[in-house]
């Protein structure tokens, strides 16, 4: 639900009594009466925007504070906290020293620049937005109400624009950086000259972009494609975060999966899948350089060796059979559970998990992956973490 100018200004009003009746609304199928009678009887008419505001902080949950005023796409669209840091750690260490943030919705992008020493600035052509912008950060936020494609501040020395194009319509994501809102290219026609940081959904065709391409993921899942000028970075990264503090970026010209040399005749003692971040990137092959891994099929994107990377995890080789066996050999090794990965086969995990009819004691991991020519399946122990040092 998106909100009006008055209604903002009501739930900033009433933010205090909201924040407390909070933890007592479930927004479950089964409480939706009795949450509806309860807002309406707290906040009559209103009852509504609260309900969709309770849903969209709880949307928002580590992406900015549970206090601030939200609306539920905000909420979807805002950067996670630790992704939000790490780019304004990228722009300070660049050079930046202050940032327009075009696109600034409900300002989630703010406290993270401000505490990598950047100023910032912060514009949309949403009214409704910037009004929560201002109440969360506060009245010495600098925020004016502007059209991204039509700049509001001149060019300076150490100046970067962020925007966050609009990446999902009528409730699907956009792929072609042409259907942004706004459009990719419009919005690098309208600051010509000026370094630019543009965040975009991972799987976006960025090979025709001059800059650095920068993939970052957290706990595991891919979350944007960050796209920067040349003067901030050239080249490709893969940015891998995790909430436990663990940080770990590659970078390369990119390589394409299918086109290496890291392959030998066999598989070794660990079977390792690379990080989202890494395989989008394209940077496999610098990954698995970088410890010494190898490929298990040059278009497959398992790396495989002697070890697994400190701060990842793995699977510890057991045998490989033909998939056409893989039942009988699991019951040899007294599989009870499997976590299954499949990978250029068309097998479903869940299909194949309800065929195997596992009845062992042990949990084991099973990798089913085209090699060469044939389907084989890696049978493994169960996934193993290294922990990082």
């Amino acid at each position: 639900m998106a909100f009006i100018p008055s209604e903002v200004a009501y739930l900033a009003e009433h933010a205090t009594r909201i924040e407390a009746l909070a933890p007592e609304i479930a927004l479950t199928k089964a409480s939706v009466f009795a949450d509806r009678a309860r807002l309406d009887a707290e906040f009559g008419e209103h009852a509504r925007a609260v309900s969709a505001l309770i849903a969209a902080q709880r949307q928002a949950h580590g992406k900015f504070p549970g206090w601030w005023l939200t609306d539920s796409d905000a909420a979807q669209q805002a950067t996670p906290a630790l992704v939000a840091a790490h780019r304004a750690r990228t722009l300070a260490g660049a050079g930046a020293t202050l940032v327009h943030d075009v696109t600034c919705s409900v300002g989630s992008e703010a406290p993270h620049m401000v505490d990598a020493g950047l100023t910032w600035h912060g514009s949309d052509l949403d009214e409704a937005r910037l009004h929560m912008a201002r109440y969360n950060l506060g009245r010495g936020a600098w925020l004016v109400r502007a059209d991204a494609l039509r700049p509001a501040t001149a060019p300076v020395a150490g100046g970067v624009v962020v925007a966050d194009p609009a990446r999902r319509k009528n409730g699907r994501r956009i792929t072609d950086p042409a259907d942004l809102e706004p459009p990719l290219p419009a919005l690098v026609d309208a600051y010509r000259g000026t370094e630019l940081a543009i965040k975009c959904a991972p799987g976006i065709d960025y090979s025709e972009w001059d800059g650095l391409v920068s993939v970052v993921s957290l706990d595991g899942g891919v979350k944007e494609t960050c796209l920067y000028t040349p003067g901030i970075g050239a080249g490709r990264e893969a940015v891998v975060l995790r909430a436990d503090g663990f940080v770990d970026v590659v970078r390369g010209a990119g390589d394409v999966v299918g086109e290496g040399d890291q392959c030998t005749d066999g598989p070794g003692e660990w079977i390792v899948e690379p990080d989202g971040a890494v395989i989008r990137a394209g940077l496999v092959q610098e990954w698995a350089r970088r410890h010494g891994l190898w490929m298990l099929d040059p278009h497959i994107a398992f790396l495989t060796g002697r070890d697994v990377p400190p701060g990842y995890s793995g699977f510890r080789l057991r045998e490989v059979v033909q998939l056409k066996t893989l039942k009988a050999a699991l019951r040899a090794h007294d599989a009870g559970s499997v976590e299954i990965l499949v990978r250029g086969v068309g097998v479903d995990p869940d299909a194949l998990r309800k065929k195997l009819k596992l009845k062992g004691a042990h949990q084991r991991a099973v990798i089913v992956a085209r090699v060469g020519d044939d389907a084989l399946a890696y049978i493994c122990d169960a996934r193993e973490h290294r922990p990082a040092p």
